[in-house]
């Protein structure tokens, strides 16, 4: 059985939370979208970061 775990990540930049439930919607990423799912062009909309400054948080929903 897989389950499909809303995992936040955040900069190692500048602490913005990409938090799957609310998506990054300014730049067309509907909520629900896991991080792993987001284009690899994606970057944080804060500081500009690329997704590999980015790390997982511990908490899960």
């Amino acid at each position: 059985m897989q389950y499909n775990v809303m995992i936040r990540y955040k900069c190692g930049v500048c602490g913005y939370i990409y938090d799957p439930m609310k998506g990054d919607e300014s730049r067309g990423i509907k909520p629900g979208t896991p991080f792993e799912e987001l284009p690899d062009d994606w970057r944080c909309p804060i500081c500009g970061a690329p997704k590999s400054q980015f790390y997982p948080l511990d908490e899960e929903y």
